[in-house]
């Protein structure tokens, strides 16, 4: 190893360094991990480089292992792969993914290493983070056999859901998305991809995930009668404008909150947090390769977020035909070290 640790902060808006610091101590119960790769979850990290972090809900927002406070100087990220170096004699040596952000080394508990099986690469574990968070809205959901289910965004979190919900046995799924490239993507891994006009109505469950208020208004217009609609995006300080009017209540639709940060309530009494996360691990096949899009070395990283978080565009204040800032070309960038 070498004798410092580099660390990613943000510590203003648009102002991201790479820090060198001295390799952190594990204490008791504690492990270090030597970072193999990590990854950007853009949507929320975005928000992060931007300062956009409700004061509200900056406690709960906080990642597992942050460093730091919103708004900053904060060390943020949730999606990290590496060695253990340090800890009991069981992890010595072991691959794991764990919750921790764009840091060299990271120190964390012992029970919040998730080791990876030996058939799933490296930079595919990444996504098991995401998979947790589309695992946990289809529990929420309560998803069936012979369901008709749409997912609207093919960002990380849309494709995701859409490959996990697509083992289910449904009677349809679709994956609408706006942008060209993006609907290929859907395409190659065998699933439906359809353009917001084109989509299929009398849905059961939605899954909304495009991060927009256009996209929530096509949500719960295909939704059917009695049916849900599962919000997945985070829209920061924004405040969208929902069409609660018309026909919504005449035709009983739900809007259901789903957040990660505990377990859906149909399975809290049966399933641990670290359960569904080692669940999520497991259900990562080689389809999700697809959903890799760039890679960057750790200093580089300033300048990605930068990027990402839409620095020199017009800005996210688009409607959402023409929502193609710099960063939706990307789904899982990841970072190397």
């Amino acid at each position: 190893m070498t004798m410092t640790a580099r660390e990613y902060w943000t510590e203003a808006p648009f102002t991201g360094v790479v820090r060198q610091v001295p390799i952190p101590e594990p204490a008791a119960g504690e492990v270090l991990v030597e970072t193999e790769v990590s990854g950007i979850s853009s949507g929320t990290e975005s928000l992060v480089h931007r300062g956009e972090v409700p004061a509200s809900v900056s406690d709960m927002m906080r990642a597992p292992h942050q460093l730091g406070e919103f708004p900053s100087p904060v060390s943020h990220g949730y999606l990290n792969v590496g060695i253990v170096k340090q800890g009991p004699a069981q992890l010595l040596g072991k691959r794991v993914f764990s919750l921790s952000g764009h840091r060299s080394h990271v120190v964390i508990p012992a029970e919040s290493c998730h080791v990876i099986p030996d058939d799933c690469p490296s930079e595919r574990a990444l996504l098991a983070g995401i998979a947790e968070v589309a695992l946990n809205a289809i529990w929420e959901a309560q998803v069936t056999l012979a369901d008709r289910v749409t997912v609207i965004g093919a960002g990380m979190v849309g494709l995701s859901a859409a490959l996990l919900l697509s083992r289910i046995g449904l009677q349809r799924l679709e994956v609408v998305e706006v942008d060209a490239g993006r609907r290929a993507v859907v395409e190659s891994l065998g699933l439906t991809a359809v353009t917001p006009e084109d989509a299929s109505g009398d849905n059961d469950v939605v899954f909304h995930t495009s991060a927009h208020e256009a996209g929530l208004a096509r949500a719960l217009e295909i939704t059917g009668d009695d049916g849900a609609v599962l919000e997945l995006s985070w829209y920061g300080q924004k405040s969208p404008q929902v069409p609660l009017g018309a026909d919504f209540h005449a035709r009983r639709l739900r809007i259901i909150g789903s957040q990660v940060g505990q377990v859906a309530s149909p399975k809290r009494l049966r399933r641990t947090r670290a359960e569904r996360l080692s669940t999520a691990l497991t259900l990562l096949d080689e389809r999700f390769d697809a959903l890799i899009t760039g890679r960057s070395p750790l200093e580089e990283l300033p300048a990605v977020m930068d990027r990402m978080a839409g620095r020199g565009t017009a800005g996210p204040e688009q409607p959402l035909e023409d929502h193609m800032n710099t960063s939706r070309q990307e789904i899982l960038h990841v970072v190397t070290y």
